[in-house]
């Protein structure tokens, strides 16, 4: 089993993870990601909510791309997309001085930062290339090797995460 073949789909697990996670933390609160959509005044506020629903249900349509045979390389790209948006608003926010809003990813509560910019377009990176691969998953063996893999790199995201989360909150309290 060629390690390389596998890195692809490995990255399609760690993508559908992270976009599983965000979208249950987005439909499940749903007035409150409203607020982190209306906080980035990057539409009307009339728009919030339809924008937030379109978020959601964006980030839904990825899961399902990413888990249905064949539909990973637009899962992928749809991915791509949705976090160099998010980046995109994120960046616009820090330029106007606008740092103390959450940003409304899911997970630990997190104030706007360059860091997530960088998280963002790090993870669009890796998105894009697995679209630009096709995928090659060898039967049982390598199905496990690639939710394993998917899986530890969740959670060391969810490491990388809670970090960047805890550094955003002592530089608030300095």
């Amino acid at each position: 089993m060629d390690a390389t073949l596998l890195a692809p789909a490995v990255a399609i697990a760690f993508i559908a993870l992270i976009f599983a996670r965000a979208a249950i933390h987005k439909v499940f609160d749903f007035a409150a990601f409203t607020g982190f959509v209306a906080d980035y005044r990057l539409v009307p506020e009339s728009m919030a909510r339809p924008l937030a629903a379109l978020v959601a249900a964006a980030e839904i349509a990825v899961v399902l791309a990413l888990i249905v045979p064949g539909g990973q390389a637009i899962g992928a790209l749809l991915a791509a997309a949705l976090l160099l948006a998010y980046a995109g608003g994120m960046a616009v926010n820090l330029r106007r001085g606008r740092d103390r809003i959450e940003c409304g990813c899911g997970g630990a509560p997190q104030p706007l930062g360059w860091p997530l910019v960088g998280r963002n377009l790090v993870l669009a990176a890796i998105a894009g290339a697995a679209a630009a691969v096709p995928l090659s998953v060898p039967g049982l063996a390598g199905t496990l090797v690639v939710t394993l893999g998917g899986l530890t790199c969740f959670a060391a995201y969810l490491l990388a995460e809670q970090i960047l989360a805890n550094a955003a909150i002592i530089g608030i309290r300095r």
